[in-house]
């Protein structure tokens, strides 16, 4: 039973990175609202209560039910759960009279204390917090300071509980706190106790153990994406159970130039029990006149579905869906602030399971996407997979803005292709997170040779991120944008025009639709 530290969301920005803070500690840890504290069985080794927008002082503050975890656990409250602690056990928190937002230093830090050690005074952390603690209740003590708050992180004393409580103003787990994740770790390892060996390859051994355990002899039904976390699920299945793993990977006819033939080869070369399906003719057929994104969206989202089951029922005894659904997903659907809507249909197939009759396996649900990278390495699945860029489900789909027909897709698959397969001759590709180009709904004039051309005009998108949630667009070399353009208005015949997207997220977002 891997060891847990288990992070109750008050719906901060934050909650997610103080996860994959911890688990970058070869910790597993778990992330629920903070309505929802599970049973504490022995594996739950501390607790952490989240930030969050709102504030303890108003009336519909979230309240959480602090006799289920102090003295059951070792707590560490961040932000609001340490203003939450404070005021509910007779401390006295305040509006503050500005804002303390930004960088700060500590100071008068005990660094006997076990989650302080070898935190260095003057240490900078970030502030963001519109109260402030006053008072700190007359069972705790002060632990540090900054130059502008008295309070800035503090704990019970000893004996005051069975297990140490502690208190911080501030976010350990944003890089601005320069020693926030050696004050994790010490919370984690010498506060909590855990041992550290949640690993990539300790995933996989008790992945492929449990998923033996709950299918048992039965039989799995998988649709591919060619994208990293279908893969990654897929092989999973494939170590735990062999061919009675069957995988479906559709060609819609908006995916890259050559990807259905590449990546069913891949597959098959991995030892997938995989089956191509060419569904091109009907999804150009009923997407033919749609112009609105979200028209696209629901035709390629219901076109896929009914493609999958024509397929699937051909199959027999099949108990199983497998789905690569990944764990901010699944934040998402169980959020502090109700079910979320903003979960991508292609993250889940529609009304699948229920249309099969079928029941859902999820192997990668508990993994962030970075996590998902390192087991599909652990389980060597062929880098040119693994380090592939996200690829957006209704793939080149939503990359053609106005109509869809075949002539715009080859039209746009040529170009995609020179500017990726320039990132790889250039050694861009892995400096960026996601690129791809945009076939605009704009013709314009140009000049090759003696003639004037009144042809297409195409956007090059390529962007920085860890996560999707924000992007800074990439600064690429001009002399490499100029070489893409060159090539794709002297190779792509139809266009005359390549500019490129200097927009972040927000406002803009990755696709432009």
């Amino acid at each position: 039973m891997e060891d847990k530290i288990l992070i109750l969301d008050f719906g901060s920005q934050y909650t997610q990175l103080i996860a994959r803070r911890i688990r970058e500690l070869n910790v597993y840890s778990e992330i629920v609202p903070f309505n929802k504290i599970p049973e504490l069985d022995a594996s739950y080794k501390g607790i952490i209560l989240s930030g969050s927008p709102f504030s303890v002082t108003d009336e519909k503050a979230l309240q959480v039910d602090l006799e289920k975890i102090i003295g059951k656990r070792p707590v560490l409250g961040v932000c609001y759960g340490a203003q939450y602690i404070a005021q509910q056990l007779g401390g006295e928190v305040a509006p503050s009279n500005k804002r303390e937002y930004g960088k700060a230093l500590l100071t008068q830090i005990n660094q006997d204390d076990d989650l302080l050690h070898n935190i260095p005074e003057n240490s900078q952390v970030w502030m963001s917090h519109g109260d402030t603690i006053m008072h700190i209740p007359d069972q705790f003590e002060l632990i540090a300071g900054t130059e502008s708050i008295e309070v800035a992180a503090f704990r019970s004393k000893n004996g005051a509980f069975q297990h140490p409580v502690y208190c911080l103003q501030f976010h350990p787990e944003v890089t601005h706190s320069l020693d926030g994740k050696k004050l994790l770790q010490n919370f984690v390892y010498d506060v909590s106790g855990c041992a550290g060996t949640w690993t990539p390859a300790s995933f996989v051994e008790h992945t492929i153990e449990e998923l033996q355990a709950t299918i048992g002899e039965q039989r799995v039904l998988m649709g591919l994406s060619g994208g990293v976390d279908s893969t990654v699920a897929a092989e999973l299945l494939h170590r735990a159970i062999g061919d009675r793993l069957i995988c479906f990977f559709v060609d819609n006819g908006l995916l890259r130039k050559n990807e259905f033939h590449d990546v069913l080869e891949s597959y098959k070369s991995m030892g997938l029990n995989v089956v191509g399906i060419d569904a091109r003719e009907q999804f150009y057929r009923e997407l033919k006149g749609e112009k609105s994104p979200e028209g696209k969206r629901k035709i390629i989202g219901r076109v896929f579905i009914e493609v999958f089951e024509e397929e699937a029922h051909k199959l027999s005894n099949i108990d199983w869906l497998g789905q690569g659904t990944i764990y901010p997903d699944v934040i998402e659907s169980v959020s502090v602030h109700g079910p979320s809507v903003t979960i991508k249909s292609h993250h889940n197939v529609g009304g699948l399971p229920d249309m099969l009759k079928l029941k859902i396996i999820e192997p990668l649900r508990m993994l962030f996407k970075d996590e998902v990278r390192r087991v599909g390495r652990e389980l060597n699945i062929p880098e040119a997979i693994i380090g592939r860029h996200p690829f957006p489900g209704p793939g080149l789909g939503i990359r053609i803005l106005g109509d869809i027909s075949p002539e715009k897709v080859s039209l746009l698959q040529e170009a995609d292709a020179i500017f990726i397969n320039n990132l790889k001759k250039y050694n861009l590709y892995d400096k960026v997170w996601q690129a791809g180009v945009i076939l605009l709904p704009v013709q314009s004039v140009g000049v090759m040779g003696d003639e004037r051309t009144y042809e297409q005009a195409v956007t090059l998108r390529a962007v920085n991120s860890t996560d999707g949630m924000t992007a800074e667009w990439s600064h690429l070399p001009y002399e490499f944008l100029a070489t893409v353009s060159s090539e794709i208005i002297n190779n792509v015949k139809g266009i005359n025009r390549v500019v490129y997207d200097i927009s972040t997220k927000p406002p803009s977002t990755i696709e432009w639709e």
